[in-house]
């Protein structure tokens, strides 16, 4: 099979037909430095209800909860980080996935507890 294309307009192409069943992959962040130690990998996937931190932008240093993701356009959506509108009201502010780290992970999911420990001997 032959390697993508590192064409910009083609990388985009594939990124924006990407089929559904796919998007969940590319919806992963960076896992904290204790969460790394303590699950032996580097990232996992984003989902509501994990506690993150925002490493880049305006709200950097801002951690919360995940209220809502949004798969198709890599956002993620964190409580108390609101953008106000030009009639005074306010909305929730996107955050694209790659500058969120996740700090505390939701696992209450016993499929999600087994995919974090695939694969991997966790001490």
């Amino acid at each position: 099979m032959s390697s993508p294309s590192s064409k910009p307009r083609k990388q985009r192409r594939r990124f924006y037909n990407t089929p559904y069943h796919k998007l969940p992959k590319l919806l992963s962040a960076h896992l904290s430095p204790k969460l790394r130690e303590k699950y032996k990998r580097r990232s996992f996937s984003v989902r509501v209800g994990d506690t993150v931190k925002i490493l880049r932008g305006e709200y950097k240093g801002v951690e919360g909860k995940v209220t809502r993701v949004d798969r198709k356009k890599q956002y993620v959506y964190v409580e108390n980080v609101t953008m106000k509108k030009a009639d005074g009201s306010t909305r929730p502010r996107p955050i694209h996935v790659s500058n969120v780290m996740i700090i505390d992970l939701k696992l209450d999911d016993k499929y999600r507890t087994s995919a974090l420990m695939r694969g991997k001997e966790v001490g």
